[in-house]
């Protein structure tokens, strides 16, 4: 069973059945309700056209559930429109239902939420880890969003400044976390840019493009992390760098800036240096600090506190640190960075084994356990 070809299609199989009538809420329980009968039968009996299938069976789902509640005047109606079986055509919704998505009845803090859970593939967990928010009150949030557009009909779409924001945290999951969505996020996020006149989608498609260039180098044969410092660069995709740099040029000389067009730049500088020690921390700390008045994000003065470290030592490093709340992600980890810097490789070693039970990602838990090893070693 292909899983990633079910979630490539649930998009388009939604998009279906919303514009057919379907509530959202009721629409995503029949497209998962469909999913699972596929795990169920496609081994065995795998059909010639997959998504076809998917808007047969999620559909005919819909209208048994239509039938089980208050609804069921409407239930002749809705039979007629059943989809006639056949092929359905090959037609990229995915970026349309994302606009959908981010429903001007939405405040845009649960637009993204609501589109990260029923458009982009990701786990509740996933989206409150991304937020900073308990799992308990990021399922609140989704439940909410669910019964508000219950029952509305979503033909009007949300702002542009909603889905990137969709989009850069799709992008940040398939680029850190456990499942492989960054491919896709750059793909609409190329639609988009072409689609509309904002300086932003650019950004955002430009920061993409400068991190997505460096991933080859992110891992070892091994499945290990590999810090920024100690990538080979000569893996890194001068191509994509190229665009990405042109790209982001273009956006800044209308000056408009915003928050992804200043991470592009940042991400621009690292990926302009041919050595790590060749860096120009000095230029992006200014670029974090107009980052920092944009958002005023605490994971943003998190790594300005990094680059402070690295642009002006790390006990300047560890001050800016210490204004910052120690319970938010990675804030250990830096905490044990700044440390091992400064010289004190006890405390960072204590610091890096503390991070390391933190921290929710395999493969990030296993880096800041080898550092804490590698610390007690010395």
């Amino acid at each position: 069973m292909d899983e990633v070809l079910l979630r490539s299609l649930t998009p388009g199989v939604l998009t279906v059945l919303v514009r057919r009538g379907a509530d959202f809420a009721a629409a995503e329980d029949a497209v998962q309700d469909a999913l699972v009968e596929a795990l169920r039968v496609w081994p065995a009996d795998p059909p010639r056209d997959a998504k076809g299938w998917l808007v047969t069976v999620a559909w005919r789902k819909f209208l048994d559930a239509t039938r089980a509640d208050a609804a069921r005047r409407r239930r002749e109606d809705r039979v007629e429109e059943e989809p006639a079986p056949g092929p359905a055509p090959a037609v990229d919704d995915t970026l349309q239902l994302y606009f959908l998505c981010a429903h001007p009845s939405l405040t845009p803090a649960s637009a993204v939420a609501l589109t990260l859970r029923a458009v982009g593939g990701l786990t509740t967990r996933q989206i409150a880890q991304a937020y900073l928010v308990p799992e308990a009150t990021m399922a609140q949030r989704i439940s909410r969003a669910k019964r508000t557009v219950s029952g509305v009909r979503l033909d009007r779409p949300g702002d542009v400044a909603t889905v990137l924001r969709v989009l850069y945290l799709v992008f940040n999951e398939g680029y850190s976390g456990d499942v492989d969505l960054a491919a896709e996020a750059i793909r609409l996020t190329r639609q988009l840019a072409a689609a509309v006149d904002h300086p932003e989608a650019a950004g955002l498609l430009a920061l993409m493009l400068l991190h997505h260039a460096r991933r080859a180098a992110r891992t070892a044969p091994d499945g290990s992390l590999v810090p920024l410092a100690e990538q080979d660069r000569g893996r890194w995709d001068t191509r994509l760098i190229a665009e990405g740099v042109a790209i982001l040029q273009a956006a800044l000389a209308r000056d408009r800036l915003g928050e992804f067009q200043a991470q592009a730049a940042i991400a621009a500088l690292h990926a302009d240096a041919p050595t790590a020690e060749e860096t120009d921390w000095v230029q992006i700390v200014e670029w974090y600090d107009e980052l920092t008045r944009l958002t005023d994000s605490p994971v943003v003065r998190l790594n300005r506190a990094v680059a402070v470290g690295e642009a002006d030592g790390p006990r300047a490093g560890l001050a800016a640190l210490a204004a910052l709340d120690a319970s938010l992600p990675r804030h250990t980890a830096v905490a044990a960075y700044l440390h091992e810097r400064d010289g004190d490789l006890a405390t960072a070693a204590r610091l890096y084994a503390e991070a390391a039970h933190k921290a929710t990602n395999l493969a990030e838990r296993d880096h800041l356990m080898r550092q804490a090893a590698r610390l007690n070693a010395r």
